[in-house]
């Protein structure tokens, strides 16, 4: 195992879990939880029954509780790299506590990685826009990690392409060197806000390809509704700065296939049910894991708005959640809009 990396995960859900895992077979690797239960549940059955039931965690993998813990284990490290594997919500408070950490316990060569998808509901921005505003004056390395990924899949150990991006190669380099092996396989790329608007934006169309799979709308109308919601990715995409190209990789396109289409799909399962007529109180009342798409889909909504993007989709799903549209009033609205030709995904109002 080589010892010039030292990885620590801050959040212990599916895909900290997942993570972690990864790395510790491959470099010192700490894992955080912020229950203590929790934390010893994990240390002792190397299984993280309340997000991984069944998948085995490596022996070298170390579980802590502590923050202090955990900034000690990256303190005099060759080089040190934290995964933030907390939801959007906990995003702001997470980096506030590693830049206290880092000050705490002198750091001055940390690389920060999140792997969240989404957009803050209050504030409507992205996550590095979060993580700047944090770090702000520490010399933190910063940068964000996606992708198509299910955290079970990646936890038991299956393929799966990644891709890491920042503007810093230092960082993308220990991200790649924590995770790429046999089964995990990662890319760089420089383009922040694309890599992160397409992770956000991929959960709404999820909620769209389920609610219409819940409707019994027919394989059709997925592929429309999957490349319809690509274009509405690119277009907010490119108004915000990112390069177009970026969405037709691992982090537009792929992670938008998978997660409108796989079975593990937190957000494709919450259109599945609204289709088939259940609340969405009582759906994320059975739910014990975050659906990303349900929160930030009227941040996404509202930041369209703004830039004067015209998303139909994104407006459908929000109006079925939050308005009291039935699922099946919202399709005949989509279908009722007036005929065009079909343009490039990077330009407005395709």
């Amino acid at each position: 195992m080589a010892t010039d990396l030292q990885v620590a995960v801050l959040g212990a859900g599916s895909w900290g879990t997942a993570l972690a895992a990864a790395s510790a077979r491959n470099h010192p690797t700490m894992l955080w939880a912020r229950r203590p239960e929790q934390a010893r549940r994990i240390a002792q059955a190397r299984e993280n029954a309340s997000y991984l039931p069944g998948v085995a965690l490596p022996e070298a993998l170390l579980v802590t509780s502590g923050l202090d813990d955990l900034f000690e284990h990256l303190r005099g490290a060759g080089r040190s790299l934290m995964i933030l594997g907390v939801p959007v919500a906990g995003m702001e408070q997470a980096c506030r506590e590693v830049a206290e950490g880092v000050q705490r316990h002198g750091l001055d060569d940390l690389a920060v990685v999140w792997t969240c998808k989404g957009l803050d509901a209050a504030t409507g921005r992205l996550p590095h826009a979060i993580a700047q505003e944090a770090f702000a004056g520490t010399g933190i390395m910063a940068g964000v990690l996606s992708g198509p990924s299910f955290a079970r899949e990646v936890a038991q150990g299956l393929p799966v392409a990644l891709t890491v991006a920042s503007a810093s190669a230092e960082l993308r380099g220990r991200v790649t060197e924590a995770l790429h092996g046999a089964a995990i396989r990662v890319y760089g790329s420089e383009d922040v806000i694309g890599v992160e608007v397409g992770g956000a934006l991929k959960n709404v169309m999820a909620i769209a390809c389920g609610i219409g799979d819940g409707l019994g709308m027919g394989a059709n109308a997925r592929a429309a509704l999957v490349t319809r919601g690509l274009a509405e990715m690119t277009r907010l995409g490119v108004a915000l700065g990112a390069q177009a190209d970026t969405f037709s990789g691992l982090t537009g396109l792929g992670d938008l296939i998978l997660t409108a289409t796989g079975d593990l799909s937190r957000n494709r399962h919450v259109g599945l049910e609204i289709g088939r007529g259940k609340s969405l109180d009582d759906i994320l009342g059975d739910m014990t894991q975050v659906a990303e798409g349900v929160r930030c889909a009227p941040a996404v909504r509202d930041l369209a708005r703004r830039h004067g993007i015209e998303m139909p989709i994104t407006e459908a799903v929000c109006a079925v959640l939050f308005e009291g549209v039935s699922p099946a009033e919202a399709v005949s609205r989509l279908m009722a809009r007036n005929p065009k030709e079909e343009t490039a995904p990077s330009r407005p109002g395709a």
